[in-house]
């Protein structure tokens, strides 16, 4: 038996992590999709473990082998992607996955598993709301803030292409229709 793949995107700030962390605790089975990146490690990051860290010319060599079900630059000089062989190795022992992407990665990834996979897209209440949750976490400036609230408004541009798509106005509420969503899917 296959597995099947949980596809969550979401701008950043918006919740996703924290909502995939709880559908865990509630005992939903699924292991993660681990990321190639040409970005450098941060902090207590390894290789093999958060990312498998490319060099450029390794990642360029991944392309041109066709060796990922997506890839993109995201931010410049920083590309992410996933491969292939990781991926089908964990499905075909059975193992389901989630994958904490990008829209575009997101959207690549339903295209290449069609039904295996469910597209999930968690929206924040507003831009506004986003902004506040951003500039609470104080760990960016400003600049990037503005950065992220462009690109999260290009993300939320394409939420409709998603199979479903929560609001996290109150986490709880989204932690709960998260889960409804998720389990019927994995039965």
């Amino acid at each position: 038996m296959k597995g099947k793949v949980l596809i969550v995107c979401a701008p950043s700030g918006t919740g996703k992590s924290t909502i995939i962390q709880y559908l865990r605790e509630q005992g939903v089975q699924f292991g993660f999709s681990i990321s190639a990146t040409t970005r450098a490690p941060r902090g207590e990051e390894h290789d093999g473990v958060e990312y498998f860290f490319l060099t450029e010319e390794e990642f360029q060599k991944k392309i041109d082998e066709d060796a990922f079900i997506e890839w993109e630059q995201v931010y410049a000089g920083q590309k992410y992607g996933t491969l292939k062989e990781q991926v089908e190795g964990q499905l075909s022992e059975g193992h389901n996955i989630v994958f904490d992407v990008d829209v575009n990665g997101g959207l690549r990834i339903k295209d290449y598993f069609k039904d295996r996979a469910l597209a999930l897209f968690i929206l924040p209440p507003s831009i506004e709301a986003l902004r506040e949750r951003l500039e609470k976490r104080g760990t960016e400036t400003p600049e990037k803030i503005q950065k992220r609230l462009d690109r999260a408004e290009y993300e939320i541009s394409r939420a409709p292409e998603f199979d479903r798509q929560i609001v996290n106005d109150d986490l709880a509420t989204a932690e709960a229709q998260a889960l409804e969503i998720v389990s019927e899917f994995l039965r």
